[in-house]
C-alpha cells in the first residue's frame, strides 16, 4: 500500500473512531485557550491523565493566563505543582510564563520556532500546541504515535529508539493535505495509541484500522530489540527527592536540616537526593543550615 493510500486511509478510519471513542478531557475542549493547552502539555510528560486532570483545573483556576503565573514566587508555584513529580517542570512552566510576558506580550505563540525558542519547550511539545491550540498541521510524535505509526506502517511489533528527523517525516506522510483535518489526525493517533495500541496489551480486535495494519497481517511479530527495562520507583533517588520536597512544600517557614535527614534513613543516599535538589534549583539553603523552596 504506497503512501498516499496510507494517508487516506489511517487518517480517516482512525479520525471516524476518535470521534466516537475520544476521552472528553478538558484541555480538548472548543474555546480552551492556547495557554491551558501548553498546561496540559508540560503536565502531562512522563504523568498520566488521571493525575493531571485535579491539578490542571486547579491552576488554570489560579493562573488562567501566563501574566498570572508569571507573578508568582517560584516557591508558591512549586507547592501547586503537588506530587506530579518531576517538579523541574513546574519551574520550566514558570519561567515560560515570564518569557511569554516578556516576548509575547502574554500571549502563546503559534509558530513552532518561537515556541521552541521558550524555556522547557522541546520538540513534541511545540508541534503540540500549534496543532492542538491552533489546528496547524505539524506532526506530533509521542511514545503512543511512534507505537502506532511503527505497527500499523512498517509491521513492526516496537518503534525502536527515537529518531526525531525520522519519526517526524514518517507521520507528516500520513497526515491530511487539509490543516483540521491534520490537527484531527494527529490527536487521534495519539489517543488510539494510548487506549487501543498501548505496548503491553493492545486490543486489536478493537482497533479502526485492523483490516490494514501491517503489524496485524504480519502475524504480530515479536519485538526483536532488547526489552526495556520497567523503571521502577521505590528505594530510588526520585523518591527520596519526594520525600524532601514534600516537607519543604509543606512548611511555612525554612526547614532545618533535622527534619530532612528525618524523612530517609540512607544518609549517603538521602544527600545526594538533596544535592540535586539544589542544583536544580528547587531547593535553597539558608544560614543556620535550614531549607526552603526557592523565594
Amino acid at each position: 500500500m504506497d503512501g498516499s493510500v496510507l494517508q487516506r486511509r489511517l487518517a480517516a478510519l482512525v479520525g471516524d473512531w476518535y470521534a466516537e471513542h475520544a476521552r472528553e478531557l478538558p484541555w480538548r475542549a472548543p474555546g480552551v485557550s492556547a495557554w491551558a493547552v501548553l498546561v496540559s502539555e508540560i503536565m502531562l510528560q512522563q504523568t498520566p491523565v488521571h493525575r493531571v486532570l485535579p491539578v490542571w483545573r486547579e491552576w488554570l483556576a489560579r493562573w488562567p493566563t501566563p501574566q498570572d503565573l508569571a507573578v508568582e514566587p517560584a516557591a508558591e508555584v512549586i507547592r501547586a505543582w503537588g506530587r506530579l513529580g518531576y517538579p523541574r517542570r513546574a519551574l520550566r512552566l514558570h519561567e515560560c510564563a515570564k518569557a511569554l510576558v516578556e516576548r509575547h506580550g502574554g500571549e502563546v505563540p503559534r509558530e513552532v520556532e518561537a515556541l521552541l525558542a521558550l524555556p522547557g519547550i522541546g520538540s513534541y511539545t511545540a508541534r503540540a500546541v500549534a496543532v492542538f491550540a491552533y489546528g496547524d498541521r505539524h506532526p506530533v510524535v509521542d511514545t503512543n504515535v511512534r507505537r502506532f505509526v511503527a505497527r500499523a506502517v512498517t509491521a513492526l511489533a516496537d518503534a525502536g529508539p527515537p529518531r526525531t528527523v525520522a519519526d517526524l517525516a514518517a507521520v507528516e506522510e500520513l497526515l491530511p493535505a487539509d490543516p483540521a483535518d491534520a490537527a484531527r489526525a494527529s490527536i487521534a493517533f495519539m489517543e488510539l495509541g494510548a487506549l487501543i495500541c498501548t505496548a503491553r496489551a493492545p486490543r486489536c480486535a478493537d482497533c479502526p484500522v485492523y483490516a490494514e495494519c501491517g503489524w496485524q497481517r504480519a502475524g504480530r511479530p515479536a519485538a526483536t530489540g532488547p526489552a526495556r527495562k520497567v523503571q521502577k520507583f521505590a528505594g530510588t533517588d526520585r523518591q527520596v527527592r519526594g520525600l524532601l520536597m514534600a516537607v519543604l512544600r509543606e512548611a511555612t517557614a525554612p526547614v532545618p536540616r533535622a527534619a530532612l535527614d528525618a524523612v530517609w534513613q540512607d544518609g549517603t543516599q538521602r544527600e545526594r537526593a538533596l544535592a540535586g535538589l539544589l542544583d536544580d534549583g528547587l531547593v535553597h539553603r539558608l544560614p543556620g543550615d535550614r531549607y526552603a523552596l526557592p523565594s
